[in-house]
């Protein structure tokens, strides 16, 4: 959708507009729906009636304060269901809400808001969003502290190790209690102990879940998948760094770009005093 102000269609004698919500999930899936008793198409995109999806007073400001938004509606859409709410499928999703002219939908939306899908609260079959405006970021701190650790994440813009060549598709072999086991593997479980894994099939498919640990062609994540995992399930695995000096030097030969003071005395010697 466009981000123009023009809204000219205002300004008609009868009002013909209602919201319109833009919905853009990680995993490239994109839904639209409209405050209108019918569908309409935006930008080649349907967006389906809706009217139990509404959206709180919309904060806006040219200040610095946050612009944010509560978004509740009802389980009325199979594309917004509860197994995909659950598995963690809209968390990150990015949002638009805009006025459009229903009457006709082509003309230049007036844009109101965009973000990120924060909290997600459910009660029942109800469920209530909160939305990080453009400004969130600002909570963020301004300069980076310092730590024997690195601050970068494998194969960021600060890291620049590329991850092709540290990941791996392979299928589930086997299940032990909380343990996944991948015969690929080899032994080198533990190249992705802190990294990540991303189902390609399956129920799963298209979620990630961090790696926490791992020995010989076993794996275990931090967070149990919602859905059953079945042998043979595609995943690709995402090798992990424990974020020291030595690994990042011995493992990915990436020490130049190493984000961190691994040399830079600790609080241990400003305690020291003598006799200690």
């Amino acid at each position: 959708m466009s981000g123009g102000m023009d809204g000219h269609w205002l300004d008609a004698p009868l009002t013909t507009c209602c919201y319109a919500w833009r919905l853009e999930r990680s995993d490239g899936v994109t839904i639209g729906f409209v405050s209108h008793d019918r569908d309409l198409v935006i930008d080649n995109l349907r967006y389906r009636a809706a009217p139990g999806m509404v959206p709180s007073t919309i904060a806006l400001s040219d200040s610095l304060e946050m612009d944010s938004v509560d978004i509740a509606g009802v389980m009325t859409s199979a594309a917004i269901a509860e197994p995909d709410l659950v598995a963690g499928r809209w968390n990150g999703a990015r949002l638009h809400i805009s006025l459009v002219n229903w009457e006709n939908p082509e003309d230049e939306p007036l844009h109101l808001i965009s973000g990120e899908f924060g909290e997600i609260a459910r009660s029942g079959d109800a469920f209530r969003v909160e939305m990080l405006g453009g400004t969130s970021f600002l909570d963020e701190a301004i300069a980076p502290l310092t730590s024997p650790t690195c601050r970068a994440r494998l194969g960021d813009r600060a890291c620049k190790v590329s991850l092709a060549a540290h990941q791996a598709e392979m299928e589930l072999s086997q299940m032990a209690e909380s343990q996944l086991i991948f015969a690929d593997l080899q032994g080198r479980a533990s190249d992705y102990i802190y990294g990540e894994l991303r189902w390609l099939s399956g129920r799963n498919c298209g979620l990630s879940f961090a790696i926490i640990g791992g020995a010989g062609d076993a794996l275990r994540l931090a967070d149990q998948p919602t859905q059953p995992v079945s042998v043979g399930d595609r995943a690709l695995l995402t090798a992990g760094c424990d974020k020291t000096f030595a690994t990042c030097r011995a493992r990915f030969h990436n020490s130049i770009n190493f984000r961190g003071e691994p040399h830079l005395p600790g609080n241990d010697l400003l305690t020291r005093y003598p006799g200690a």
